[in-house]
């Protein structure tokens, strides 16, 4: 779970001068995670129906784009519930749900495309060893925030060391740099989180402080 949805959950971002910093294309636009469900090919799976009955693999239930998302659409979408038409299994994080379904381990998985993307691009897996089947709606990915009950002036300390930082010969850079992300750019909980505010109703997710 990333700092970001952390401090969302816990109700710490509230406001529109909350601040969530992902790492971001040069374009300037947040770098978003499509939820997708991949199986291998010959899996005898070809669309999102034909997982009932069977196994799909997800990270762990506090992801959003590997668990919160896909089961909401499933549900919503195809009413289709985990434990009813089919067994989820939890593989712990998006690589290891790839690589299961690369290696045949899973029939299909819910995934993040940014993820997918980039362990093609560095050759772990390659492109014809998955078939996307779905494509959803697009979130922020790994963010980190600012919360709005610190002082003022920390708070723009730390949104300037994020806009500061030199990505140039980083590790971030050798990590992002194929899909494009260069830099980190300001989203707001209120408009880039709201589909997974969204979501969280979906699936009755109450993160009243008691």
């Amino acid at each position: 779970m990333d700092l970001a949805t952390t401090f969302a959950e816990h109700g710490r971002l509230a406001t529109e001068s909350d601040l969530s910093l992902p790492t971001a294309s040069s374009t300037l636009e947040p770098c978003r995670a499509t939820p997708a469900v991949a199986p291998y090919p010959d899996s005898g799976i070809e669309t999102v129906e034909d997982i009932k009955g069977g196994k799909l693999a997800f990270t762990s239930e506090t992801s959003n784009s590997g668990f919160k998302a896909p089961s909401a659409i499933l549900k919503a979408d195809y009413a289709m519930e985990a434990g009813t038409d089919f067994e989820p299994v939890f593989s712990g994080k998006h690589d290891n749900s790839i690589l299961g379904v690369a290696n045949k381990d899973y029939p299909a998985a819910a995934v993040a495309n940014s993820v997918l993307n980039r362990m093609v691009s560095r050759e772990v897996v390659s492109a014809d060893q998955l078939v996307s089947i779905y494509k959803s709606q697009t979130f922020p990915t790994t963010s980190y925030g600012v919360a709005n009950t610190l002082n003022a002036e920390l708070q723009e300390t730390i949104k300037a060391a994020f806009a500061s930082f030199e990505w140039e010969g980083s590790a971030l850079e050798e990590e992002f740099a194929k899909s494009g992300e260069a830099q980190f750019v300001p989203i707001t909980f209120q408009k880039e989180w709201e589909v997974i505010r969204k979501i969280d109703e979906a699936n009755g997710v109450d993160y009243t402080c008691g």
